[in-house]
């Protein structure tokens, strides 16, 4: 698997209680090209296969599971996030070398900025990583 610094939401990130992922991504600015009359809209998510994918990197122990989240908002303080896409995935999947993947990003990612969540559920966990980020393909 392929990883870019610059499309990686968390790196090896500790995940010991509700907390959003340390990196951002800068989805840019709608524009006009060139002899057009309307701006482009500015969202990869379009129904186009662009893998988001998650790893854990060191196994969870005490939450009951774990939430991840595609949120978009137009600041980087994210002071209004939007939730676009989660799945949920519980303690006994969270364990190091587990992958899951966002195959597809989805349609509305039309603000700026996007970043992940990762909520838990039942107490917080003291152990426990995740490595995410968008990438060239999913190894299966």
């Amino acid at each position: 698997m392929i990883h870019s610094k610059q499309l990686t939401f968390s790196d090896q990130q500790a995940i010991t209680s509700t907390a959003a992922s340390t990196n951002i991504l800068d989805l840019g600015t709608t524009g006009t090209v060139v002899g057009a009359s309307v701006a482009l809209p500015s969202n990869p998510g379009d129904g186009t296969a662009v893998p988001l994918n998650v790893q854990v990197t060191e196994d969870f122990n005490n939450l009951t599971s774990l939430k991840i989240a595609i949120e978009v908002d137009n600041t980087t303080s994210f002071s209004s996030p939007r939730e676009v896409l989660s799945q949920s995935i519980v303690r006994a999947d969270l364990v190091a070398g587990k992958q899951t993947s966002f195959h597809i990003l989805p349609k509305g990612l039309d603000e700026r900025y996007m970043r992940l969540r990762y909520t838990v559920s039942g107490s917080n966990p003291t152990n426990g990583k995740i490595s995410a980020g968008i990438v060239a393909g999913v190894q299966s």
